[in-house]
């Protein structure tokens, strides 16, 4: 079984939803949702981005917001801002969890490549904390710094909501990435100071013009963890070309997100049957980025999953479709685990 290492799920947030639960749901699993242990392990899961996510107090899988979504056009309102006040008791209840996790032995809180490959060959999981959004860091940045000791190591500046720090792209289709203003002070001094403590940025969710400032600030390389390739599906959350080749030339990578509302050219968020949306966008982000700059992002526990994948075990079925499809072994490693390892060296060093 090939090892998957993935950029992005949401684990955390089941677990503060039902925090009396943590353990059946862990270990040895409910079956509900994306991911367990049991079903990690099965799937050749050896790791990925754990985000710490605040939600927002009205919550974008209400049903209207799930009937919207299904029925494009659409463009669901922006929520608003939440204060680091409200946001740093949540963020550290998540990590919390993460920590709980940890202490279970089944997972590593993973600071460097050397710990996540010592994790995956010890057999436990090799978890980066990652903050997608950063909404429990104040605009002095002192916070930044906490959290960094605590362990984390991957942080995107906004969800699809504004921070202190710049704008996240509304749920919108059909639409650009040019949604709104750039970075704010905050935000272009959030960008130093990360490249200066070599936490990795993460652009999915942030909007065209605070993507191009990024670019324009960090000296590292241009990272979207789960987002897909516009020219196949015209939503704001997706990758323009000309993005592409920013991250390209960056020596950056492009996670693919397995959301359907992401994957389908429709964007309709129903699940769909096949791997054809899933292997347009393959090609079209290898097409522009090259072998190297290409993984897996997969949204678990956060989405809506097409219907060949389902939930984490789905990966192996994923996996040998894209062998299927033309992509020798070589790549499909590339893809499922290597090309992640090697970004992440690159932008931690050491």
């Amino acid at each position: 079984m090939i090892p998957v290492f993935d950029g992005h799920n949401d684990f955390l947030l089941r677990l503060l939803r039902d925090p009396d639960n943590r353990q059946t749901i862990w270990n040895p699993g409910e079956c509900k949702g994306h991911l367990d242990l049991p079903r990690m392990r099965a799937g050749g899961f050896v790791g990925g981005f754990f985000a710490i996510y605040i939600p927002s107090p009205e919550a974008h899988d209400a049903p209207d917001f799930e009937a919207m979504m299904d029925a494009p056009p659409y463009d669901l309102p922006l929520p608003p801002l939440i204060g680091a006040d409200l946001a740093q008791p949540v963020a550290m209840a998540m990590a919390g969890h993460l920590m709980w996790l940890e202490r279970t032995g089944d997972l590593t809180i993973c600071r460097s490549v050397a710990d996540i490959r010592e994790a995956i060959a010890a057999g436990r999981i090799a978890a980066i904390m990652h903050m997608e959004g950063a909404e429990a860091i104040g605009a002095d940045l002192d916070a930044l710094h906490v959290w960094h000791a605590a362990g984390l190591r991957s942080l995107g500046p906004v969800w699809s909501r504004p921070t202190v720090f710049g704008h996240g792209v509304p749920f919108r289709y059909p639409s650009g990435p040019d949604t709104g203003a750039g970075l704010t002070e905050a935000g272009k001094r959030l960008v130093r100071e990360c490249n200066a403590l070599r936490i990795m940025i993460d652009l999915s969710h942030l909007n065209e013009k605070g993507f191009d400032d990024v670019a324009a600030i960090s000296d590292a390389p241009m990272v979207a963890t789960h987002s897909n390739a516009h020219a196949i599906t015209p939503s704001a959350r997706n990758l323009t070309d000309r993005q592409l080749r920013v991250i390209r030339d960056s020596d950056g990578m492009v996670g693919l997100n397995y959301a359907t509302v992401f994957l389908r050219e429709d964007g309709r968020k129903s699940p769909f049957g096949g791997w054809d949306p899933i292997l347009r966008h393959l090609d079209h982000l290898l097409g522009i980025l090259g072998e190297d700059r290409v993984g897996l992002g997969s949204d678990f526990d956060g989405a809506t999953m097409p219907d060949g994948i389902g939930d984490v075990t789905g990966q192996t079925r994923l996996l040998d479709a894209l062998a299927a499809h033309g992509y020798g072994e070589a790549l499909v490693r590339k893809i499922a685990h290597e090309n992640w390892l090697a970004l992440l060296q690159r932008t931690w060093g050491g």
